[in-house]
């Protein structure tokens, strides 16, 4: 603390009250120069500041003789003036008073640089005139309080200093506070299994052939030392170049990536590095975010502090996704080119390399040309860092490219089912499994090149863009399938998802029901317009054939008389029946079920027809006969699946006999193949959807066309397109294989009912229906409809009650 001291000297010069500046603080181990008192010091500095000052006003005003003194800055080497404090202005004087300064003892002080002054300008000037400089007009302090010490130059900074560290301590703490913020919901890091490779699923077809793979292919982990330098050096120089230099973060590529989307307008140019990439691909979602992104940085922190550099990218590369259901750059090497990630060359580590950024867009089996061009810009990604000389640069350019090969083989859609199925019959935790199905190669790809030859043709003029195919043998093995038009472009699998009205091609399910109450095949009913309540269908092409056989009325698709047969025999006996044969879609209690206005899939739809193939013994759609460990061992064998009819045999019978018809004589005469077959076509309102569903002796097939977003096609019927895709596809299918008869055209066999079974009442044809079969078949309902993928995503279609156009 600096106190008042009694030695301050108070001059009176010229009527001004002078004091002298306070004295500096004495520090307990004095230096020589602390002999002398502060006070000493400051009045020695005071009295030749002002000698000074005094004698330069003089001298310029003698010269002049006019004007004020006017304040001049002292020479750099002259000792700096004392501090001016806040004190009273003392009254101005034209002329100073002559005085002697006291002597003083001589002291040596270090130089000081002298704070400039800043001079008063007088409140009266002469124009023209120059005014003379004027001393420093120095200010008495407050009476009985000594003056504050002289103030050291620099405050500024240090004021600028103390506040930055506080701010950095409160920046420091906030952003602390947001990292704990965006870790509460981080994974728990220790429990997930780093590099733990991806359980394989081999999937063969009937034949034993295998043509899809699904996880780490070959069960092992590619480190960087077993790969190719040159794979290596692809993924560095198109996704990190300074990989082995950065922290985790790269400052350097992020400034990059945020300057090239800020001059290109939108996102170009990413700014993740590989360790970013890895802790998305094992702990993130692929989610675009702000919190995403600040999580993915701080888990990329988390592993280079934890794992090498090498073991971070051989977990990157052996763990991201490269298209076609491949994960890791063996799997998609081997996809791609049909051989292990150790033997690529150098063109073939750029395809797989320019993978990275958009798996299916750069596939070389879909877009060979966008591929290509992909490879080029790695490969000068690779000479511009240096992993390439000039020569090998352009030897990789005009190398020839890989023969084409399909990712996954033919059956995606398929193996996709299959691979979703395994784990019911396996367990979640099945490792490494091999699975035997039930395609058969020949007619899968047989019926994925009639439909998007059926597509690419007639289908574009009639707006038709999707479509699905499901064929299977009258046991329910599942010989083909295809859920769309293009996998790439659409993994929704319509064949076991989506919920399409079926139209007329559900109508076979009436006349079952029909046939068990008490009809037959030649009991007539009238094709007239009907008025049932406030519905009154209609037929879809406005003709009505008077009184008609029920086979006539099935042949030729009648709505009318459909209507009237199920007011007569009741909903709920057809709603049991086709419910027992496999329809495990709910069905509405009202008459326009009679014209196919409850949603179901294609493949449960074929499934019921194979039913009734199968002479009144619904079937299992089934499409795993074994599934066997990587070692061998037996984790699932089928057994089997006979089980006992659910209508009478002779009635199935009558049934695929009036089904004939179709193809002789009624609305699918397009589709009549060269042996026995059974069929019935359907359509919907406004051409939504059409149908065609069939069989032969040997095979179940069913197609459906329409658009996912329930777009109206060009006046296509069942029986037009569908029915031409459904015979093309058939004679396929049939290629070499003798003609049969149907299953009990050749004589119906006798059939009792099952033991324990209550056998339905049989109603007359003017009888009343039975009562309400509400239950499902215990068993086959529910299990086939998980098996078959259940159908709580599936599109809905609303239907018009108002208007039936339905054929």
């Amino acid at each position: 603390m600096t106190a008042d001291r009694p030695d301050h000297q108070t001059d009176q010069r010229g009527g001004q009250l002078y004091a002298g500046p306070r004295p500096l603080r004495t520090r307990e181990d004095p230096s020589p120069l602390d002999r002398l008192t502060a006070g000493d010091v400051a009045r020695a500095l005071a009295a030749k500041m002002a000698a000074k000052a005094f004698g330069l006003a003089r001298d310029r005003l003698a010269t002049l003789g006019k004007g004020k003194p006017r304040r001049r800055q002292p020479p750099p080497s002259a000792a700096p003036p004392p501090t001016p404090y806040k004190q009273s202005r003392r009254p101005r004087r034209s002329l100073l008073p002559d005085f002697t300064l006291p002597s003083l003892p001589r002291i040596s002080l270090p130089k000081l640089k002298a704070p400039k002054l800043t001079a008063s300008r007088p409140s009266a000037r002469r124009s023209g005139a120059s005014q003379p400089p004027q001393p420093p007009a120095l200010t008495a302090g407050r009476p009985g309080r000594a003056p504050q010490p002289p103030r050291k130059g620099g405050g500024w900074v240090r004021r600028l200093v103390q506040w930055g560290l506080v701010a950095g301590i409160w920046c420091g703490i906030g952003l602390g506070a947001v990292l704990a913020w965006f870790a509460l919901d981080l994974p728990d890091i220790s429990k997930v299994a780093q590099f733990e490779r991806r359980a394989s699923i081999t999937v063969l077809a009937a034949d034993g052939s295998e043509f899809a793979r699904f996880g780490d292919l070959h069960g092992t982990t590619l480190s960087v030392r077993d790969l190719p330098p040159h794979l290596v050096d692809a993924v560095l120089a198109i996704e990190d170049r300074r990989f082995y230099g950065h922290f985790g973060i790269d400052p350097l590529g992020l400034a990059r990536a945020v300057y090239v989307n800020w001059r290109s307008g939108r996102a170009v140019q990413g700014g993740s590095t590989i360790t970013q990439q890895l802790a998305k691909n094992l702990f993130l979602t692929p989610e675009k975010s702000l919190k995403r992104k600040i999580q993915e940085a701080m888990l990329a922190l988390w592993l280079e502090s934890r794992f090498t550099k090498d073991q971070i990218l051989t977990a990157y590369l052996n763990r991201v996704y490269l298209g076609a259901g491949t994960y890791g750059v063996d799997a998609a090497a081997r996809t791609y080119f049909g051989k292990p990630a150790t033997e690529v060359d150098v063109r073939e580590s750029a395809v797989l390399a320019g993978l990275l950024k958009a798996p299916s867009r750069y596939a070389p089996s879909s877009n060979p040309d966008e591929s290509a061009e992909r490879a080029r810009v790695v490969m000068a990604a690779m000479l511009d860092a240096g992993y390439l000389t000039q020569a090998q640069y352009e030897a990789a350019r005009t190398a020839k490219p890989s023969p084409k090969r399909k990712p996954g083989g033919d059956g995606r859609y398929f193996a996709d089912w299959v691979t979703d199925l395994v784990p019911g019959f396996a367990g979640p935790d099945h490792g490494d499994v091999i699975v035997r199905t039930t395609l058969d190669l020949k007619m899968q790809r047989a019926a994925e090149q009639r439909l998007e030859a059926l597509l690419a043709g007639p289908g574009v003029a009639a707006n038709v863009h999707q479509a699905a195919l499901v064929a299977m043998s009258p046991d329910g093995a599942v010989r083909a399938l295809v859920g769309g038009r293009d996998y790439d472009g659409s993994e929704f699998n319509r064949a076991t998802q989506a919920l399409r009205q079926p139209g007329s091609a559900f109508k076979p399910f009436v006349y079952l029901a029909a046939l068990e109450a008490g009809w037959t095949p030649d009991s007539l009913i009238d094709d007239a317009p009907v008025q049932l309540a406030n519905w009154s269908p209609g037929n879809y092409d406005g003709k009505y054939r008077g009184s008609i056989t029920l086979a006539s009325a099935l042949a030729h698709s009648s709505n009318t008389a459909t209507a009237r047969l199920i007011d007569r025999i009741g909903t709920d006996r057809v709603r049991r029946i086709a419910s027992n044969l496999g329809i495990s879609s709910p069905l509405t209690r009202d008459l326009s079920l009679a014209l196919g206005t409850s949603e179901v899939t294609p493949l449960e739809l074929v499934r019921a027809y194979a039913g009734i193939a199968n002479r009144g013994v619904p079937v299992w759609a089934y499409a795993i006969t074994e599934i066997r460990s990587r070692d061998g061992a037996v984790l699932y064998r089928r057994q089997g699946g006979g089980g006992a009819a659910v209508v009478d045999p002779a009635h199935a019978v009558q049934l695929s006999r009036m089904m004939t018809g179709v193809l002789d004589y009624g609305t699918g005469r397009s589709a009549k193949l060269n042996r026995p077959a059974a069929a019935k076509s359907g359509t919907t309102q406004d051409y939504h959807d059409a149908w065609f569903v069939g069989f032969t002796a040997d095979l179940v097939a069913g197609v459906w066309l329409g658009n996912d977003n329930n777009e109206a096609m060009k006046k296509v019927t069942g029986g037009t397109l569908p029915a031409k895709l459904w015979r093309e596809f058939m004679l396929d299918a049939h290629a070499g294989k003798p003609a049969r008869p149907l299953p009990g055209l050749d004589g119906a066999p006798a059939w009792t009912a099952p033991p324990g079974s209550v056998m339905p009442a049989v109603v007359p044809p003017n009888g009343v229906p039975m009562a309400s079969a509400d239950a499902r078949p215990g068993g086959i309902g529910s299990l086939i409809e998980k098996i078959a993928g259940g159908s709580g995503a599936a599109p809905r279609v609303q239907y018009d009650y108002s208007h039936s156009g339905t054929r």
